[in-house]
């Protein structure tokens, strides 16, 4: 796909472009949403993914090979995971940046203590995903991430487009009206790679020491930082 726009908008022209954009796309295919975040932003459009499987990024390989794909790199992965991104980089028509944290964990253990996730995960978070994701999409102006509304109460009202005010950029969600039905039909019809651990109960991977399996019935995402009263790392609304 031609990506026509390359210019860095100002923070007031995204959020213009994400509101109005949020509105007539909310019934739009996520072919279409992706189409069109490409075409109105070009190389300043990428999309994140945390790997716990590749549907997103497959969707955005199809519709606009050579995108980049942004991972954040905690050091604290399972290994499962990092198995689902190097397929991905190895497999699929994208550029995956995995990006890592200023500290590693023996440097964040001697400054901050040990297992800090333990005793302060909003902070460990901070340091080795939300600091890090602000390089990550430094040089982006839009960024697509794979939430869906059914995954759970705090991710009910997510639009396809949005505006992301804390970083100024455009957030875009293609496949938010998805339900898990959905995602399962499209990686049994593309063969798209799942992290190994959904089916050992984790229906969201995180960070090893914060990620849990959950129970039948359960909020998917019970299984992240189940000893806290914390649902999200800090990345998204």
């Amino acid at each position: 796909m031609t990506h026509v726009s390359s210019e860095r908008r100002t923070a007031a022209e995204l959020r213009e472009i994400a509101l109005r954009a949020g509105e007539e796309l909310e019934t739009a295919s996520a072919e279409e949403i992706i189409e069109w975040a490409v075409q109105t932003f070009g190389r300043r459009f990428c999309v994140t993914s945390s790997f716990t499987d590749a549907v997103l990024v497959h969707l955005v390989s199809r519709v606009a090979p050579g995108t980049d794909v942004v991972f954040l790199d905690t050091d604290l992965h399972f290994p499962e995971t990092l198995r689902v991104r190097d397929h991905v980089a190895r497999t699929l028509p994208v550029t995956v940046r995995s990006i890592r944290p200023r500290l590693t964990v023996a440097e964040q253990d001697a400054e901050y203590g040990p297992e800090l996730y333990h005793r302060d995960p909003d902070t460990c978070c901070a340091l080795r995903k939300v600091e890090p994701l602000e390089r990550g999409l430094e040089p982006y102006d839009a960024w697509a991430a794979g939430l869906r509304r059914d995954e759970s109460p705090t991710r009910a009202d997510t639009p396809v487009v949005g505006f992301d005010g804390t970083r100024g950029k455009v957030k875009v969600a293609p496949i938010a009206r998805w339900t898990q039905a959905d995602v399962d039909a499209y990686i049994a019809r593309y063969n798209v790679p799942v992290n190994e651990l959904v089916k050992k109960g984790y229906p969201s991977v995180g960070c090893w020491p914060c990620t849990r399996p959950v129970k039948d019935g359960e909020d998917p995402r019970a299984g992240r930082w189940a000893l806290f009263d914390k649902t999200e790392c800090g990345i998204h609304w």
